[in-house]
């Protein structure tokens, strides 16, 4: 009850409960200084725009202006719990350097302007870089963070009315491994998991997954498991020390790079110790005798040599997760950013195949999002997807998305897969690409190898369009920049991790002449006149309502189908998850219940891939494979990653995130709460790594290797030796000086084979210790994994501005209605 400082308390208080029981409704709210809860005119119903949980909130409006947020007590997802960064980042709208107008680059510089100019600048340009260079010469990459009908509109003007391939999102750099694993264990994306199997699991393994900092409010929930009776055990697979590890019965630290060896190890004692539900397997998988035999090779002590693993702990592992009665497993950037990501979030899943813990409640796997609409982006086919989850290289399916847009068949391109973002790079480094239109993310901090992405985005022969709301790094590369408005300012659905819809509503208008997304793609369409086969408009909706009903014949009859949600039914019971249809009204809240899977030939999503290069199987090889649309259990073995470390490069660096910030902070940077707790980039080493170097807490490191360098003060934590860790949020590269605070100065220009999602965690860097910090610590927060393991370190505090309402209902009035629970 009463009011709690979130920066120092990020989870909140607890309530706790029993396996099996109902997660206790705990409502935080935090409204701007001298507003009380009278003083608040609507609540609008929207939901968390800062990660992937989905946590339903509502948004306090007074006098024209966003003055709060509260948690809706009765939806599935948080029952009344919000994230810090949500209590605290809807602050940034009101940012005083929001763009107000378009901005277009005369002489050099950006300088404002009006609509008109800019989108006839855009039309301009696009028409001639078609008439010069085709479809191929247009490219579009967008976010995770916009809304459902955003996302497919942007698909159908560039794989329908364009006719390009090259269309993808940022969520190539964090999900991208998420689809592929779930399309070649189960035939299409889609989670199998709920995330109220946290109520019932008896077992919960995170593979390279921060929960407590990536996903606040889920980790409240395990938090809260964890204190009541028959608590759940866990297992952490991390290379830091983080707030999971510490609630770890068994925490595995492998080495950088090496978590399929690991993986391979777990498997290796399931099925030679016999742990398997064979009965499950003989019934719905195939490839069974293909992974026995792949495994084989990776006994304990050898995985345990290639990872830096102690065989014994692989051991312990292996028997921990084969003797649960319900096991939940999540998976996020820890393996989708690393060596053979996708062949080691697979081993996941094929966990879950051998031991039979699929469909019931506690069973499930979860391969986590990134971001809060990452789910939309592959399922509209605003990334390297098509739309409802189609198959690029089955006819039929392309045939159906030609019949709904009424456009040739062949104007949608299928000759190869859709293009990914670093291809995209390439192909605009090389002079094909001519046109990129960056819609809501900040790829000049954000991708690899940041001088090579200055150059080409940078290069006088591509035209840059960027849609944000603030002059970001990137912005500062573009030929056009256009205002966008964003969460509270405009309406449309948005998906979680665990495939519940929420509806957003406007709450108040943007500021100056921004537009939402929707609208400038609109506006596009309709300024380059796009038509269908009829002559009709293309696309031939008008708004997020028509466009969400548009979509919804889209996903009928595949595995994201949306048919039976309604905004009237988001508006009045909160989130539902999809599938939604006649046969399943209240939504679905797990997949594969029955074991069986969108996984036959002439349905699934994708036909799977070789896991080592990435080679897609042909139809005929997948239908020899797997006729009967079975599950499958796919093995690979072990390769190191391109680059490791070296006695001149001697570090293996990984990147991640902190719990007080987002991406490249563009929002959470301008929250005075959020901000102050972590302010400028820090270096986390071991504290045998720091005696090594002659380096104390606080001291200013230098990171170098041939792509780049960077200064950052260092945080002495339980990392492994020979590893070490930046966040990679913050921006900002020194010309003059040349370097910069951004980890991705130092990424390399490396992906996975098949999810083709960049590789973060694997760079050799060199470390020197530059000046002392002379007693000033490191600007790393003490609650997460950047906890120090050095003492005088004052804590991480938000005082009285941080200070939050928690209560069964801590600020009366409109807006709780009555949802769907887990």
């Amino acid at each position: 009850m009463g009011r709690r400082d979130r920066i120092a308390e990020p989870w909140g208080r607890r309530t706790p409960y029993g396996r099996g029981a109902s997660w206790p409704v705990r409502v935080d709210a935090a409204l701007e200084d001298g507003i009380r809860g009278e003083d608040v005119e609507r609540w609008v119903p929207s939901a968390s725009i800062l990660h992937s949980n989905g946590d339903a909130l509502d948004i306090a409006v007074a006098g024209g202006r966003i003055v709060g947020v509260r948690g809706r007590r009765d939806d599935r997802v948080n029952h009344g719990r919000i994230d810090p960064k949500d209590l605290f980042a809807w602050r940034a709208n009101a940012s005083p350097d929001r763009l107000r107008a378009p901005l277009v680059r005369r002489e050099g510089r950006l300088v404002e302007t009006d609509w008109d100019t800019a989108m006839d600048e855009i039309v301009r340009t696009s028409r001639q870089v078609l008439d010069r260079h085709g479809p191929g010469g247009m490219g579009f990459y967008t976010s995770g963070q916009l809304f459902l009908e955003e996302y497919y509109t942007q698909a159908v003007i560039g794989r329908g009315a364009i006719g390009t391939n090259h269309v993808d999102g940022n969520t190539r750099l964090c999900t991208a491994t998420a689809a592929q694993a779930l399309k070649e264990s189960f035939g299409s994306d889609g989670q199998p998991g709920s995330y109220g199997d946290i109520d019932h699991a008896d077992v919960i393994a995170l593979y390279g997954h921060n929960m407590a900092e990536t996903q606040t409010v889920l980790w409240s929930r395990i938090l809260d498991r964890l204190a009541g009776p028959e608590p759940p055990r866990i297992l952490c697979v991390d290379p830091r020390r983080t707030p999971v590890s510490e609630a770890a019965t068994v925490h595995l630290a492998p080495l950088p790079g090496t978590n399929l060896a690991l993986m391979n190890g777990i498997l290796h004692e399931l099925i030679t110790r016999d742990l398997v539900d064979r009965d499950y397997v003989d019934a719905h998988t195939v490839g069974f005798a293909e992974l026995a035999d792949r495994v084989r090779d990776y006994p304990p002590e050898e995985a345990g040599r290639i990872s830096g693993v102690d065989p014994g702990d692989i051991r312990a592992a292996a028997q921990l997760v084969a003797s649960a009665d319900r096991l939940l497993s999540t998976v996020l950037e820890g393996f989708y950013q690393s060596n053979q990501a996708t062949a080691a979030a697979v081993q996941v899943n094929n966990v879950h195949l051998v031991l039979g813990m699929l469909g019931r409640p506690g069973a499930g796997v979860l391969q986590m999002n990134g971001q809060p609409t990452a789910q939309n982006t592959r399922e509209c086919g605003a990334n390297g997807d098509l739309p409802g989850f189609r198959n690029w290289s089955n006819e039929a399916h392309v045939a159906e998305l030609a019949e709904l847009w009424n456009v040739d068949v062949m104007h949608i391109p299928h000759y190869a897969p859709p293009t990914h973002a670093m291809q995209m790079i390439r192909y605009a480094e090389q002079g094909s690409l001519r046109f990129l239109w960056v819609t809501a993310t900040n790829p000049a901090v954000s991708l690899p190898e940041l001088r090579r992405i200055r150059s080409v985005l940078g290069d006088d022969r591509l035209f840059l369009v960027v849609q944000d709301l603030f002059r970001t790094e990137t912005a500062e590369l573009a030929d056009v920049v256009l205002p966008a408005a964003t969460w509270g300012e405009k309406t449309g659905t948005f998906t979680n991790s665990d495939r519940t819809v929420h509806l957003s509503a406007k709450a108040v208008d943007p500021p100056g002449a921004a537009r939402s997304d929707l609208d400038i793609f609109l506006d596009y369409a309709r300024r380059m006149d796009f038509r269908d086969a009829d002559g009709n408009p293309l696309p031939n909706w008008h708004d997020p309502e028509s466009a969400f009903e548009a979509w919804k014949r889209c996903s009928a009859g595949r595995p994201c189908d949306y048919t039976g949600i309604t905004y009237e039914r988001l508006r009045t019971e909160g989130g539902i998850q999809w599938p939604c249809t006649s046969d399943s009204p209240e939504g679905t809240e797990r997949l594969y219940t029955e074991g069986g899977f969108w996984a036959a030939p002439d349905v699934c999503e994708d036909y799977g891939k070789d896991l080592l290069t990435g080679a897609p199987l042909e139809p005929t090889e997948y239908r020899t494979m797997n006729p009967s649309g079975k599950a499958v259990l796919k093995a690979a073995g072990y390769v190191p990653p391109h680059e490791s470390a070296t006695a001149e490069l001697p570090f293996v660096l990984i990147t991640g995130r902190t719990l007080y910030q987002f991406h490249t902070r563009t929002k959470t940077g301008r929250a005075a709460q959020l901000n102050d707790a972590a302010p400028e980039v820090w270096a986390e080493l071991s504290r045998g790594d720091a005696e090594r170097l002659g380096a104390a807490e606080g001291d200013l490191l230098e990171l170098a290797n041939p792509r780049g360098r960077l200064r950052a003060r260092l945080r002495i934590t339980g990392i492994r030796d020979g590893t070490v860790f930046l966040p990679f949020h913050y921006g900002y590269w020194d010309q003059d000086a040349d370097e910069g605070r951004a980890a991705n100065e130092l990424t390399v220009t490396d992906w996975d084979p098949a999810s083709k999602q960049p590789i973060f965690k694997t760079a050799a860097v060199a470390v020197r210790r530059v000046v002392a910090g002379e007693g000033t610590p490191a600007p790393a927060p003490t609650t997460t994994a950047s906890a120090p393991v050095t003492g005088g370190v004052p804590p991480t505090r938000g005082g009285p501005a941080a200070e939050v309402d928690e209560s069964p209902d801590p600020v009366e009035g409109a807006g709780h209605h009555r949802g769907n629970r887990a």
